[in-house]
């Protein structure tokens, strides 16, 4: 009969903190974040040409992506299968963030437009004192033009009239604001 020993790995000190600890994660965990991924290679597959060009991807997800815009059913499923584990396979934060500004570049807009209605609002019910702080805040405003625009749309409402110096106001402010804006951002 042959002796049976039992075999073990010396190679391993379970008592050695250095050593690599080992993390389990479920199988459900894993297929939870593969279809996190899936869904973000969707997204990306959406996309238009021109904001496709903003996200940071290697050139096999973006040849994986753009067979993915042309193909359909089937082979359209396989393919958004394929572009999730190449997304497995790299750090997705970038993208995750580029794709985050392009979704949120809409709203940021429409917050900006609220806040010109504001200021405009403002300008005319508060008048010179809100035009210099507007003024110190924006140095390339035109201060006699606004000016100006204010009175009028300030006659305009007190006389019920049409509100064309109330759009050109609005219009100026979106000028001046947006510029300023814009050139943050860069």
């Amino acid at each position: 009969m042959a002796k049976r020993t039992k075999k073990h790995n010396e190679n391993f000190d379970w008592q050695d903190d250095e050593q690599e600890e080992i993390i389990w994660v479920s199988k459900s965990e894993i297929k939870r974040d593969a279809e996190e991924l899936k869904q973000l290679g969707s997204k990306l597959v959406n996309l238009s040409a021109a904001n496709l060009a903003k996200i940071p991807l290697d050139d096999s997800l973006s040849e994986a992506i753009a067979l993915a815009q042309r193909i359909q059913k089937e082979a359209y499923r396989r393919q958004l299968q394929y572009i999730g584990k190449l997304l497995r396979a790299i750090d997705v934060e970038p993208i995750r963030e580029a794709l985050a500004k392009i979704e949120n570049k809409h709203n940021q807009q429409q917050a900006m437009l609220h806040k010109l209605e504001i200021v405009r609002d403002e300008l005319i019910a508060q008048g010179d004192a809100r035009l210099n702080e507007l003024c110190s805040e924006y140095p390339q405003a035109e201060r006699q033009q606004l000016r100006n625009l204010t009175r009028a749309a300030q006659k305009e409402l007190a006389q019920g009239k049409g509100a064309k110096a109330y759009r050109e106001l609005y219009q100026q402010l979106k000028s001046f604001m947006l510029d300023d804006e814009t050139t943050d951002e860069i």
